[in-house]
């Protein structure tokens, strides 16, 4: 990638699409639109046009493009993938159907778990056999592959995943599979599940490829799109995608390994949460990302966000094991149709919020888009937090009248309620929603949060940061500049990354030197030819890891290994790290237990352009900052109080405020209630210690 030049970030979430520019001096740039529907690249082109015109950047002056977006999620969620097939080794069918035999709730009698992306009809079987360490039981059979390809072809199927048994352990299978499927349907995208998810562990391979597979079209048309388009105005790089890992990865990349960007926007936010603990001197955080369709929540411990290797979509209430379980290294993120665009309604004579969502077309009711249901934006409008005539830095204006309209038909009238009582309920009940999600990404994973550090980003999180903390007891919360753009900030934070993982299960004495140091350097052949993919300079940082268990237990923890050829030494310290790692998590260990390494793993990361944050020049106190007063809702003040408005841009660090106030900029408004001071620090961001 060129030094100098002009980068960009545009993350597309369900409501807004944000845009993020930086100059080789650091002179940062931000812009928020309503994302566009059913075509969300109208939205990213549009802004990005407008971001260069008014930063006075040609195109041709870009050096990098980084894209986050829900994407593949959203087609996931809202079943909206092409025609897939699946072929997969005879016997075994229903491996979506079955999965693991596992009830979510144990003593729900009526539990549901979302439905397979394909449907039964477009799955078919091929005669063939891997035993476990990958021997051939029996051979592919051609003749009946060839039939199930035409089989699917004449379904109209438009991506085939493939995932024959043990085929982690050896791919000659499918690799075969994958020739017949070029030879007799061309046109068809293909996902060989080698490629995608080289692991142990039949369904959850299965479904991998799959949600590969049923994104795979549509996420490449999307990005083709996009290239084309940015190449035509004259941008000469390559575009960069948001992997869930919180690493990126070229849009090429990203077409092969779909699967692997379907948290890409909510990543990007968590990676640069983290960046701005750096800053602070809180590495123990809470990543709060309240946009305007989800709430986005994370861990950082020691300012390294948690990931898993097992990420799940769409559970059913926060539930492990009720989603589609995907392998893929990913920030462990908890998401909830929490946003602004939240639809309120009266339900069983009480307030209920969410997970439907107004999003950005017809929208809230006051954005005068044709919407008519009341969202939590509209209480917002209503309870005095939000300026109707500066929302998102003015792009539009929002209808107060509407807002009430809505609030008091809707949920006020029903229930009995005054107008601010009910606009507090929305407010309220939608922060137990989130307060909820919180508990489960400190107190489930054995943190507690009165430990920890929330940070409040998205184009809602600083409206609602401070009392989640307050229902917490979360002693500060950080409230960033530029907050609504935090996501695309982050991807300007992000290394070029790929991983690479191999299934070899052995116990730590039984490894075969020879076979893993072979192993690894295949793994490491393989992520040096995407980092080359990515022209970026200087050369990649390999990190490898291996996940472990005692033998018999069916989960596993991840422990790092040192690069280079492994020795049996190097497997004894990997024994006495993972008692340690063991004792850390679960509080004992058993050094007397044979120790099993199940997969093997590599990161490839390079840094290329590093995003900087600017210190903010004096601008002056409080009272040069004060824009005006308006009534503002605080029910510790018994209603609505006529609260001081401040202008964001124009506080000086080490300038202090006490709530109640409301702070406003372009991209986000931050509330504070009453009992909470806050401290500008040297990057703008507010420091906030809450009061009870």
């Amino acid at each position: 990638m060129p030094e100098g030049g002009y980068r960009v970030g545009f993350d597309v979430g369900g409501t807004f699409t944000d845009f993020v520019l930086q100059s080789s001096t650091g002179e940062l740039h931000t812009a928020k639109r309503l994302t566009t529907y059913p075509d969300p690249s109208e939205a990213c082109l549009a802004g990005l046009d407008e971001l260069l015109a008014r930063a006075g950047a040609p195109w041709p002056a870009v050096v990098q493009v980084v894209h986050g977006t829900t994407l593949g999620s959203n087609i996931v969620i809202e079943r909206k993938g092409r025609q897939v097939g699946l072929i997969t080794t005879r016997g075994f069918r229903d491996v979506l159907i079955i999965g693991r035999e596992k009830r979510y709730q144990v003593y729900d009698l009526q539990i549901e778990k979302p439905a397979p992306l394909i449907p039964r009809r477009s799955i078919e079987e091929v005669p063939e056999r891997l035993r476990a360490d990958g021997s051939v039981l029996l051979p592919l059979d051609e003749t009946a592959t060839r039939g199930a390809v035409r089989a699917l072809r004449s379904r109209g199927v438009t991506s085939i995943a493939v995932c024959l048994l043990h085929a982690y352990a050896n791919p000659a299978h499918e690799r075969r599979v994958g020739e017949i499927i070029a030879e007799e349907a061309p046109e068809a995208a293909v996902s060989l599940s080698h490629e995608i998810s080289p692991a142990f562990r039949e369904y959850e391979r299965t479904s991998t490829t799959v949600v590969n597979a049923y994104v795979m079209t549509a996420v490449r048309d999307y990005l083709r799109l996009l290239a084309g388009e940015m190449k035509r105005r004259g941008y000469g790089g390559r575009l960069f995608v948001m992997q869930s890992s919180g690493g990126i990865a070229t849009s090429q990349t990203m077409e092969r390994y779909p699967v692997r960007m379907i948290e890409s926007g909510p990543a990007a936010g968590t990676l640069m949460a983290a960046a701005y603990g750096e800053t602070t001197g809180h590495r123990d955080l809470i990543a709060f990302d309240m946009g305007g369709t989800t709430a986005k929540l994370a861990l950082i411990e020691k300012g390294r966000p948690s990931t898993t290797a097992l990420f799940e979509l769409h559970k059913v209430g926060l539930a492990a094991g009720s989603g589609i379980p995907m392998n893929i290294h990913a920030i462990d993120l908890v998401e909830i149709g929490a946003g602004g665009g939240s639809i309120a309604r009266a339900g069983l004579g009480v307030v209920a919020v969410g997970p439907e969502s107004a999003s950005s077309m017809p929208g809230p009711a006051c954005y005068a888009r044709g919407g008519v249901a009341p969202t939590v934006t509209d209480a917002n409008l209503v309870l005095g937090y939000l300026n109707p005539d500066e929302f998102a830095g003015g792009a539009m204006r929002l209808d107060p009248a509407a807002a009430r309209r809505a609030i008091e038909a809707q949920v006020a009238r029903p229930l009995g309620l005054g107008l601010a009582e009910a606009a507090w309920g929305v407010h309220l009940v939608v922060n137990s929603n989130m307060e909820l999600a919180t508990r489960v990404v400190s107190i489930e994973r054995g943190r507690d949060p009165r430990d920890l550090t929330l940070i409040a980003f998205g184009g809602s999180g600083p409206v609602h940061g401070c009392r989640l903390a307050q229902a917490l007891r979360i002693p500060r919360v950080i409230l960033p500049a530029a907050a609504g753009v935090t996501a695309a900030l982050g991807l300007l934070a992000a290394d070029v990354k790929f991983d690479v993982s191999r299934t070899y299960v052995k116990k730590t004495d039984e490894v075969a030197l020879p076979y893993l140091n072979q192993m690894y350097r295949e793994m490491e052949v393989q992520a040096a030819a995407v980092i080359r993919e990515s022209a970026v300079a200087g050369a990649a940082v390999q990190l490898r890891s291996a996940d472990a268990r005692y033998a018999g237990q069916g989960f596993e923890l991840n422990v790092a290994l040192p690069p280079g050829a492994l020795a049996e030494e190097d497997l004894r310290r990997f024994r006495a790290a993972f008692d340690e790692a063991y004792a850390a998590r679960y509080g004992y260990a058993s050094p007397g237990e044979p120790v099993e390494i199940v997969n093997w793993k590599l990161s490839a990361v390079a840094a290329g352009a590093r995003l900087t944050l600017p210190e903010q020049a004096p601008r002056g106190g409080a009272d040069q900052a004060l824009k005006g007063r308006r009534a503002a809702y605080f029910p510790e003040k018994g209603g609505y109080v006529e609260t001081p408005v401040y202008d964001r841009y124009r506080l000086s660090p080490g300038v202090a405020l006490v709530g109640p106030a409301v702070i406003e900029e372009r991209e986000s408004t931050s509330v504070l209630p009453p009992g909470c001071g806050a401290r500008v620090d040297d990057y703008g961001s507010l420091l906030v210690e809450i009061g009870s």
